[in-house]
């Protein structure tokens, strides 16, 4: 059974497409208007092992708030879309991700009770265009859309551009393991309620 779904979301501030295949190899069509932000989503597709197409029209004359958000919040729908329910799945995945000097930690759980701990610094304001301020919001799209208890770290660090794309790596490597279909679950959530 195919593991894809194809969002689309469209405000005032924003228009959204986001296709994904959470079996695929790593593949990614992405155009956001934001070059940082498009290669972030990129290593996040290529680490998680996840085909996605991303097109997304934003009020880039305004800011990028928007279209990084609403990215986090379309991206998030379309994973969990693609679960169905949390059927089957491992649900739990951690990862450490070194980058020169910098080492992140991410450790998620699929459990569609939704949080975000984030415990990352960045020490400039930007990385190329991009407000480093908005990888929070991102995250915390991203978490509460698909569903998912994530705990993001960066143990250390000092460039701005290996800490955040050590974090998308950490999360994208984390939610590889969580999504991989677990033969012990017969085919259920993995919980003792019986549902997710």
């Amino acid at each position: 059974m195919a593991r894809t779904a194809e969002v689309v979301r469209e405000t005032k501030e924003t228009r959204i497409r986001v296709r994904i295949d959470l079996d695929g190899t790593g593949e990614a069509k992405v155009s956001t208007g934001i070059g940082f932000f498009d290669h972030m989503l990129d290593s996040f597709a290529r680490h998680g092992g996840f085909d996605i197409e991303v097109e997304t029209k934003g009020d880039l004359h305004i800011d990028m708030h928007h279209t990084v958000e609403d990215t986090g919040i379309v991206l998030g729908e379309a994973v969990k879309q693609a679960l169905d329910g949390f059927k089957g799945v491992r649900r739990f995945g951690s990862a450490y991700i070194p980058m020169d000097e910098t080492l992140s930690r991410c450790a998620l759980d699929l459990s569609n009770r939704p949080y975000l701990v984030w415990k990352v610094a960045f020490r400039t304001p930007k990385v190329g265009e991009m407000d480093t301020e908005l990888f929070k919001e991102f995250h915390h799209a991203f978490a509460m859309n698909a569903g998912a208890c994530v705990h993001l770290e960066t143990l250390y660090g000092d460039n701005s551009h290996h800490i955040a794309e050590s974090g998308f790596k950490a999360l994208a490597r984390a939610l590889r393991t969580a999504v991989e279909l677990d033969p012990k679950t017969h085919g259920r959530a993995p919980s003792t309620k019986g549902s997710l």
